[in-house]
Order: structure tokens, then C-alpha cells, then sequence
């Protein structure tokens, strides 16, 4: 009797051992399947807008910050690519159709001394854009915060000024929310989109990458801070 009660449960054990591994076999290729994490990205993405989609002029391009590393040893920023976000804004600044460039952003880290904002500022002015352009604050740690003192700054004059909020494609949901619940009007521009153009190729749809698994990592981050904020009343 304990030598068949023994069995069963090893038989129970195996099975279930089973069903785990191809439970995870079929998870890890979901999830690294380019194609359908193509397809997820760009349900959550935001369509790109043409420039003639644009008001003529804007007051204030508002770049969202979160586009840099920066090494103390050697004095050298590392640019991610979410830079794509300030880039676009200096090829509107330079086409004339924004005034200046507002920089929200501070340190998102605790005891860290660099404010993200003003190394941005001073590489801008660097390249040749006036320092009258460039204005920053240096409080805000994220993106729920980045709305609250923006709004701080701008104060009365934000409902006098065009707006045009710039940031990633994946971050725009929960950053337009934010910027919305503290009172701003404004366009929005999309940048570093990183769901592209439907193709139904072998590669994409049969081989997995690894660049998937990053992509929902990434994902499902802003997911989840866009769930949290929507429960905290934040957006």
C-alpha cells in the first residue's frame, strides 16, 4: 500500500513537472515571438503625426526627460535611445515651428547628484541652440511629477501658451494623462516608435529573439505605471 501511494504521487509529481516545462516552453515563445510583440506594441503605441498635422507655431515644446546616463568617471553622457525625443524637438526648434524647449526632470534616483535636465540643457547649448531657448526644472523625479512642476512653473501662462508634449511612442499614454489631470492643453509628437510596419516574414513570424523579451519588459512596465497611476488618482 505505502509502495502504490509512493507511485501515485511520483505519477502526480511527473506529470505536473510536465505541464510546467511546456507551460514554459509556450510562454518563452510567446513572448519572444517578434511578431506578436510587434503586434501588442502597436495596439499600446500612439499613431505618428505627420508635421502638417502641427499647428504652424508652438510656444513651448515640453520633452520629456529620461534620455541619458551619465559617467562621472570620465565626464561623458551615454545617450539612450529615447534621445530621439530631444533630437526631434531641436529639428522643430530649428524649422521654427516651437519657440523654446522646456525640459522637465531632475533626478529619478535618491542621492544622485546629476539633474538629468540641466546636463541636457548645457549639451543643447553646446551644440549652438541660445541658452534663452533652453529652460528647465530640475524637481521632478518622474513622469506623474514632471507634470506637477511643469504645471508649478508655467503657472497662470499655461493656459496662454501652444504646448507640444514630445516623448517616446510607449511612454505617451500615461505621460498626455498626467500632463492633462494638471490642467494642460497641448498637441503631442510622437517619437521613437518601436512597433514597426507589419510584415508576415519567416524571420518574424517563426524565429525567436531576444530583442521581444526586452521590448515586453519595457511593455509591461509602462503598463503597470500606467494601471498604478490610474488607481492613485494620479491620472
Amino acid at each position: 500500500m505505502g509502495n502504490e501511494l509512493r507511485i501515485k504521487k511520483w505519477i502526480i509529481i511527473r506529470n505536473a513537472s510536465k505541464k510546467l516545462r511546456i507551460t514554459a516552453l509556450l510562454m518563452l515563445l510567446f513572448f519572444s515571438n517578434p511578431f506578436i510583440y510587434n503586434e501588442v506594441m502597436g495596439l499600446w503605441e500612439p499613431d505618428i503625426k505627420y508635421k502638417d498635422e502641427l499647428k504652424p507655431y508652438y510656444d513651448y515644446a515640453i520633452v520629456l526627460t529620461g534620455v541619458l546616463s551619465y559617467n562621472y568617471n570620465y565626464e561623458r553622457i551615454g545617450f539612450k535611445s529615447s534621445s530621439d525625443r530631444f533630437l526631434q524637438a531641436l529639428e522643430l526648434y530649428k524649422e521654427g515651428r516651437v519657440g523654446k524647449i522646456f525640459l522637465p526632470g531632475g533626478s529619478a534616483q535618491i542621492n544622485q547628484e546629476h539633474k538629468e535636465s540641466k546636463i541636457l540643457k548645457d549639451y543643447m547649448v553646446l551644440l549652438g541652440i541660445p541658452d534663452s531657448v533652453v529652460e528647465i526644472e530640475t524637481l521632478s523625479r518622474n513622469t506623474y511629477e514632471n507634470a506637477v512642476e511643469s504645471a508649478n512653473y508655467f503657472k497662470e501662462d499655461m493656459h496662454k501658451k501652444e504646448f507640444l508634449l514630445i516623448t517616446s511612442g510607449f511612454h505617451m499614454r500615461r505621460a498626455s494623462a498626467c500632463f492633462r489631470k494638471q490642467g494642460f492643453v497641448f498637441d503631442t509628437y510622437v517619437t521613437d516608435l518601436y512597433a514597426s510596419n507589419r510584415t508576415f516574414s519567416m524571420d518574424r513570424l517563426l524565429i525567436p529573439k531576444a530583442e521581444a523579451l526586452q521590448g515586453w519588459s519595457r511593455l509591461t512596465h509602462e503598463l503597470s505605471g500606467y494601471i498604478i497611476y490610474k488607481l492613485t488618482g494620479k491620472i
